[in-house]
């Protein structure tokens, strides 16, 4: 299994928009789901979201141990992107870190494209802050929509709370083709413009190393690429009105750190699940392992009965 530290290092030494994971093969020759030891061949291409890509990527390497003849490629263009390879035809499965909007849709449609949704895990969206700014122990979400909606004048910390340093704030934040940046842009700022000095990047590591590097700075991005980076960034509980709250894997799951707890996705073309066999015996394998690969990464797993109802759902879809 493989971190997220291996993931940056891949994306940062091989300068990688789709990362294929190893292989490996598996000496008793059952295949991925125990599907009477068939061995299956051929590629699954996946692409969206770079919260969930850590998630897919342990997948499709644990996947390719057992099954070495398919190769499975995962790329993190973002949601949105990932949807656009969707509609394009280009990719079997999409990730998303929210579901997918009206035009999307209306783009699949217009491709006759037919696709199923599945919830593989939960997510609690992670503002975090420099380990030695000592001053923000917590925001509410009004001072987190006035720090990061876009005011045309710079922002200092003392704007929130005047006992706060006059130093201007740095801003990091995902890439507009993400679905963190979509969320965040809709629970929080509600739509309006995102503070325009924030530098935007699809790769989280980016807000990683920015933050961790400028005692000033703030960013925003799945609960994973914190935990993974706790040792050098500070996360901030946020209040919604019932007291401050840190994102945990027990206040995610249990929907108290609110209102930044969200599911994840996958959206499977349904003609690939049908007629590619390979990408149907990913998907069953990766319906019942996200549980375990999203706490190894860092995320929440869901309750077993929603991995019961998708893989139900897999198995109409392959009929």
């Amino acid at each position: 299994m493989k971190g997220l530290k291996h993931v940056a290092l891949s994306a940062v030494a091989f300068g990688l928009l789709a990362f294929t994971a190893g292989c490996g093969s598996n000496a008793d020759g059952k295949s991925a789901n125990g599907n009477n030891g068939t061995s299956l061949s051929g590629d699954v291409a996946i692409d969206g979201s770079s919260t969930v890509y850590p998630i897919m990527e342990a997948i499709a390497e644990e996947y390719m141990a057992e099954q070495p003849n398919v190769k499975v490629s995962v790329g993190f263009s973002g949601t949105g992107g990932g949807f656009k390879k969707l509609i394009a035809g280009d990719t079997d499965i999409s990730d998303a870190s929210r579901p997918i909007k009206d035009e999307e849709k209306a783009g699949l449609e217009k491709k006759a494209i037919d696709y199923t949704q599945f919830e593989i895990a939960y997510d609690g969206l992670s503002v975090v802050v420099n380990k030695d700014n000592t001053w923000v122990d917590h925001l509410t979400v009004d001072e987190l929509k006035k720090l990061w909606l876009n005011s045309g004048k710079t922002k200092y910390w003392s704007d929130i709370r005047p006992e706060w340093p006059k130093e201007e704030v740095k801003f990091y934040a995902p890439g507009t083709d993400s679905g963190t940046f979509d969320y965040f842009d809709e629970v929080i700022l509600e739509k309006k413009q995102i503070e325009e000095k924030a530098t935007l990047s699809e790769d989280d590591n980016t807000i990683v190393n920015g933050v961790s590097g400028d005692k000033n700075a703030i960013g925003f991005f799945g609960f994973a690429y914190y935990y993974e980076n706790k040792d050098k960034l500070k996360v901030v509980p946020i209040d919604s009105g019932n007291g401050a709250v840190e994102p945990t894997h027990e206040s995610i799951k249990n929907g108290s750190y609110a209102p930044l707890s969200r599911p994840l996705y996958l959206y499977a073309a349904n003609q690939s699940v049908k007629e590619k066999e390979q990408v149907a015996d990913y998907l069953e394998f990766a319906l019942e392992n996200a549980g375990e690969m999203a706490e190894e990464v860092g995320y929440v797993k869901m309750q077993q009965e929603k991995y019961d109802e998708d893989l139900k759902k897999l198995e109409e879809l392959k009929k």
